[in-house]
């Protein structure tokens, strides 16, 4: 059963998601909230798998309450529900450690299905959109890329990994990267899986963050290229 939490100021909101998420039969809504002081305080007593969280709301925002969720270190996953689609408040949010993004007038079927997807340990964001937030991302840096940190990571990947996780930061689906390297699409889901494990990354939205952060990806490079299978 996944556990889910609702965090929105407005409560007819609120009473719309649980009318959708009441009728899942693998989905239990476990609490309301409709500011992100109360967000954060349920999410310490409640641990639900997923958050949905809104951005604009009085007092303590959404993005200031799912920084907190993630710097406690509790197994909530954020998903982040603006009305505009990849605005300043989504980029905010996805840095502060939120799995993705849902716009509020997303359809029942997709918002089910996103939960889903969050709660099984990945990102909502398809790759075209992943790729439009890594545009966005990387003309707005947050901070110097940091060379230690990349180091980092290149002695904690297999070379092998560092092709995928160069791959999939650049945007690049499990399937272009198993066509890119030559691999069949279960071996690259296997390697994703053990790159977000060593990295303590949740999902491939955080992987493009970090690797931005860390200067592994260049603003406006393309994915690196592999030369064609051995004969």
């Amino acid at each position: 059963m996944i556990s889910v939490l609702l965090v929105d100021d407005h409560s007819l909101i609120r009473k719309g998601f649980r009318l959708i998420l009441d009728a899942e039969t693998d989905i239990q809504v476990v609490g309301e909230a409709s500011d992100g002081t109360t967000a954060f305080s349920m999410c310490s007593a409640l641990h639900p798998d997923v958050v949905l969280m809104d951005v604009r709301m009085p007092g303590r925002d959404g993005i200031e309450a799912t920084r907190d969720i993630v710097a406690a270190g509790l197994p909530s996953k954020v998903l982040i529900l603006t009305t505009f689609d990849l605005d300043d408040y989504v980029y905010a949010g996805l840095r502060a450690g939120a799995s993705g993004f849902l716009l509020k007038d997303t359809q029942p079927d997709d918002l089910v299905g996103a939960i889903r997807t969050i709660a099984a340990g990945d990102a909502v964001l398809a790759p075209g959109a992943t790729r439009r937030l890594i545009r966005q991302f990387a003309s707005q840096p947050p901070e110097p890329p940091s060379r230690h940190q990349a180091d980092q990571i290149r002695q904690v990947l297999t070379d092998r990994e560092q092709d995928v996780f160069s791959l999939i930061a650049a945007g690049l689906s499990n399937s272009e990267t198993a066509a890119r390297l030559f691999l069949s699409e279960g071996t690259v889901k296997i390697h994703v899986g053990r790159i977000l494990a060593k990295l303590g990354l949740r999902d491939r939205v955080q992987a493009v963050v970090l690797a931005y952060e860390s200067g592994l990806i260049t603003p406006g490079a393309s994915p690196p290229e592999k030369p064609g299978p051995p004969h």
